[in-house]
């Protein structure tokens, strides 16, 4: 892979799941394990409005008996992270490392196209260093 002028699009992840914030933690539970993930961008009329991660929901459990009768905007991160597939992986990289942000979501206009997280830095980082 080469490594210099690497775009989101070239190292994000496709078409990420995801899902609706009035939907219950039970689901998002059940997506994080059925799709292997840790983070599911959120979305409320088609507009992305948060991040839920496996964290968050871990969180909520360690102060709440009964997680699943919450719904996912009870526990979602707002305003995530969020660039285009033409932004440089390097501005992201740096952002996300800087600020401590565990993804980015990518977004063409408002339609979801990927998801760029820590675990696909690892993987571009071990790419380029192959």
């Amino acid at each position: 892979m080469k490594n210099n002028k690497l775009k989101m699009q070239d190292v994000m992840t496709v078409c990420p799941h995801a899902i609706g914030d009035d939907q219950n933690l039970t689901l998002a539970k059940e997506m994080f394990h059925k799709y292997k993930v840790r983070h599911l961008p959120v979305q409320s009329r088609g507009q992305i409005v948060g991040v839920i991660t496996e964290r968050d929901i871990q969180f909520l459990a360690s102060l709440e008996k009964d997680v699943d009768k919450w719904k996912v905007k009870d526990a979602l991160t707002p305003e995530p992270y969020v660039v285009e597939p033409d932004e440089d992986l390097l501005n992201v990289a740096s952002k996300m490392y800087q600020d401590k942000i565990g993804c980015a979501i990518v977004s063409a206009g408002q339609k979801l196209v990927g998801i760029f997280t820590t675990t696909d830095a690892c993987r571009v980082l071990s790419e380029v260093l192959e």
